[in-house]
């Protein structure tokens, strides 16, 4: 019998794998697909990491401990893993992506620099932004190499005497007295603890977190710079842009893949399940997307490299769950990320293995309960 068994094994679960076998733990990874896919929420390159963090200033002790984990798995690997370019959070003077974005970094102590729109664009040349927008400009903000990290996690687990089964599909669990029974596609396996860090399946693994984690269709876009060194990881900060046009995050043009730009809600595409998701990437997706490059990137607005589409699976006020699984004592779940949670990896890894391991939290976890929705919120959508 495995002390746990992790279910799903994209950036939360490879990290929750790797943090559980280094801490001497008995665990066994379930995944579906592959490891690393291009099926769920960590595939497309890269993803942004942001230590300013306008969703909230509770956000920024976790951050500062994932930054410590993301480097922790550079050195243990070798791989790069994480590359620091700066970031801007943009938007109006009295938009939240600026206020909150402003809080976070004056609660915390973190170097920051306030910037009227067009001087934040004499600075990075590959921008374009209106004087009507402002910019917060931190330092320690870059994008991390997502798929390589779901590998380098993958692999250390394993390395330290965790089992990792790919291609196998979760059908249900149940518990049996004191332990809990996974059944697969491949026959059950028993573990003392369940870790679901199922992302956008997350639903259909834990029926009761269903109404509260909902996938929708997402899509990035890869354009071919017109002026390539002005956008290098050396010359332009990410991006999270509140705009007249949506809310933007971009990343720079990184081993020559093209400028990479998104749009959060995207289409508005909620899914009622993952298998709803249309991979297909259309006309229609790639204009709501060019608008913003042409109107705030316009030396990016070059021919389209590629589109993927993926999924962000969010909760009804758009934070996280990082808790037990409703009634249950040695459930764990950790899901809801709606778009912005693949920075954390590495540190929700740990939080998991601590919940697991009755080790007490080491950070404040309560804006990340299950409970909450148990009560009512309200969607922010």
């Amino acid at each position: 019998m495995h002390d746990a068994i992790v279910v799903g094994i994209g950036g939360m679960g490879s990290s929750t794998l790797f943090h559980l076998a280094d801490s001497g733990a008995r665990v066994l990874g379930l995944e579906q697909f592959g490891v690393p896919h291009a099926f769920g929420s960590s595939h497309g390159s890269t993803r942004i990491i942001r230590l300013a963090y306008s969703e909230g200033a509770e956000y920024v002790p976790l951050l500062r401990a994932a930054y410590h984990h993301w480097r922790e798995l550079e050195g243990l690997t070798g791989e790069e893993i994480l590359h620091v370019t700066g970031g801007l959070d943009i938007g109006p003077a009295g938009s939240q992506t600026v206020r909150g974005s402003k809080q976070s970094c004056l609660r915390h102590g973190l170097h920051f620099e306030e910037l009227g729109g067009r001087e934040a664009s004499r600075r990075f040349g590959g921008y374009d932004l209106p004087r009507s927008l402002r910019a917060i400009y931190q330092p320690d903000g870059g994008f991390l190499m997502s798929e390589s990290a779901v590998a380098a996690y993958a692999t250390a687990a394993v390395g330290c005497g965790a089992e990792l089964l790919a291609g196998v599909r979760v059908s249900h669990w149940e518990r049996v007295g004191s332990r809990i029974v996974v059944w697969t596609d491949h026959g059950d396996f028993t573990a003392k603890n369940l870790v679901i860090t199922a992302g956008a399946w997350t639903g259909e693994v834990g029926p009761a977190l269903r109404s509260w984690c909902r996938p929708e269709r997402q899509v990035m876009l890869w354009t071919e710079p017109l002026s390539s060194d002005l956008f290098s990881p050396e010359h332009f900060p990410v991006f999270n842009m509140e705009s007249p046009l949506g809310r933007f995050y971009g990343v720079p043009n990184c081993g020559q893949e093209g400028f990479k730009i998104g749009k959060f809600h995207h289409l508005e595409q909620s899914l009622a399940g993952p298998s709803e998701l249309d991979r297909e990437c259309a006309e229609g997706d790639e204009e709501v997307l060019r608008e913003a490059v042409r109107e705030y990137f316009p030396l990016a607005d070059g021919p389209t490299r590629r589109m993927v589409a993926c999924m962000f699976t969010n909760t009804p006020d758009e934070h996280f769950i990082l808790d037990r699984y409703p009634g249950e004592r040695d459930v764990f779940v950790a899901a809801g990320f709606s778009g912005h949670g693949f920075k954390f990896c590495s540190v929700v890894g740990r939080v998991m293995a601590d919940l697991c391991l009755g080790v007490e939290p080491r950070w404040n976890l309560q804006r990340f309960g299950a409970e909450r929705f148990s009560v009512g919120v309200t969607d922010t959508r």
